[in-house]
């Protein structure tokens, strides 16, 4: 029997609980040993709830419990959870963990630590929710060169955006129905600012290519400067506006970026909608491959964690690798990356598009006083220069 003790005892840490319980013959089959939750570390109280028994508000008694094998981390953030996860792999536990912050921040130190230890730290959940999508990346995906990454990775910026597009509504009041839902914090702006996007796309990238990406040196965007009228113009010309976060390597530089895109209905990110998250990749001899499912949600969350459980279980005298070395890579200039780019400007503009943006694709505007177009492919440093000679430019949004 292997015995687990659960940090948080929240939406994740409870869903966890759950599933080993609900599930617990299917996974102790294919476990191979039933596994069960010794301890759960929470500020709280629990009365009536039967986890009770087993809830401490010590740390230290998970720690210095020898027969606790695995350590499953759900408070979310760094502190404490940093320290406490440092401390459970020290220890010789294994630790299975959804904080992306953790993971974003700290994941190549703790691996190689887990690796000096022989344990392992597995994240699955950290990115995508229940969508089995880093162990594919890690294990599966092995015999090609990864050439792109790109990703619907935040379920409530990609509820906002598929309720504006549903229903002509504005920004702010999709917001705070999505507030009202749950699907939104009171402050949003670690998922509207594109935040937490960066922090996963910087996870998959440091996966697919072998060492350390800071988050901090991706270039991100939110979706809080899309407008209805942005949205309208998108369905008119057949395109979806999507957040994503993606990640590219061409000509010996990597590339990462977060922002809305405009994508068009053959791509099939363009169906993506609600609180479903999606991921593509791109191999050189795959080609393109896609991961779709629930991003975020108590069961399909807890779902992950408990395969990362699995895992360790069945892994618990075999090396499992993770290449994510601590030496950082560096991001290159978006400046270089290529793209279309739709913009929207004033009517009296229209007769100059063509000489600065030969072959644009004109578009009668949404309002009276305006007009739009989509450019070619070109660079991002080219567009700015070029865009730069327009009068009266209104928005401009990247094109996939």
């Amino acid at each position: 029997m292997s015995k687990v003790a659960v940090l948080g005892y929240g939406t994740v840490g409870s869903g966890v609980v759950h599933v080993l319980s609900e599930n617990a013959d299917i996974i102790s089959k294919k476990a191979g040993e039933s596994i069960e939750v010794a301890r759960v570390l929470d500020l709280r109280d629990f009365p009536g709830d039967p986890i009770q028994e087993k809830v401490t508000h010590d740390f230290a008694d998970i720690e210095n419990d020898a027969d606790i094998d695995i350590v499953v981390e759900t408070m979310g953030g760094t502190k404490p959870a940093y320290d406490f996860v440092k401390r459970s792999i020290l220890a010789g536990k294994s630790v299975c963990t959804s904080n992306k912050a953790l993971v974003a921040d700290h994941g190549t130190e703790l691996i190689r630590i887990a690796r000096e230890k022989g344990v392992h730290f597995f994240f699955e959940a950290s990115v995508g929710g229940g969508i089995p999508i880093l162990r594919p990346l890690n294990r599966c995906i092995v015999a090609d060169e990864i050439l792109s990454i790109r990703g619907i990775l935040n379920g409530t910026t990609n509820f906002i955006l598929t309720k504006m597009a549903d229903e002509g509504s504005d920004y702010a009041d999709v917001l705070k129905e999505a507030q009202a839902l749950g699907y939104a914090e009171a402050d949003p702006s670690a998922d509207v600012e594109g935040y937490d996007t960066c922090r996963k796309i910087a996870i998959l990238t440091a996966l697919a290519y072998g060492a350390q990406v800071n988050y901090e040196d991706i270039h991100t965007e939110g979706i809080t400067d899309i407008s209805a009228t942005d949205i309208a113009y998108a369905k008119k010309l057949g395109y979806m506006i999507r957040l994503l976060g993606m990640s590219t390597r061409s000509d010996g530089k990597l590339y990462a970026l977060v922002a809305p895109f405009m994508i068009p209905h053959s791509d099939p990110l363009y169906s993506v909608g609600g609180v479903f998250n999606a991921i593509t990749l791109t191999g050189n001899m795959l080609g393109e491959v896609m991961f779709y499912g629930q991003g975020a949600g108590k069961n399909a969350t807890a779902s992950a964690v408990v395969t990362d459980i699995v895992e360790a279980v069945k892994n618990r005298d075999t090396a499992v690798t993770i290449r994510w070395d601590e030496e950082k890579q560096t991001i290159s200039s978006t400046g270089s990356m290529v793209s279309r780019f739709f913009v929207r400007l004033d009517a009296g503009s229209r007769d100059a598009v063509g000489t600065v943006f030969p072959g644009a694709e004109l578009t009668d505007g949404v309002k009276d006083d305006e007009i739009g177009f989509v450019t070619g492919e070109m660079s991002e440093k080219d567009f700015e220069s070029a865009l730069g000679k327009l009068n009266g430019v209104v928005k401009s949004i990247r094109c996939m």
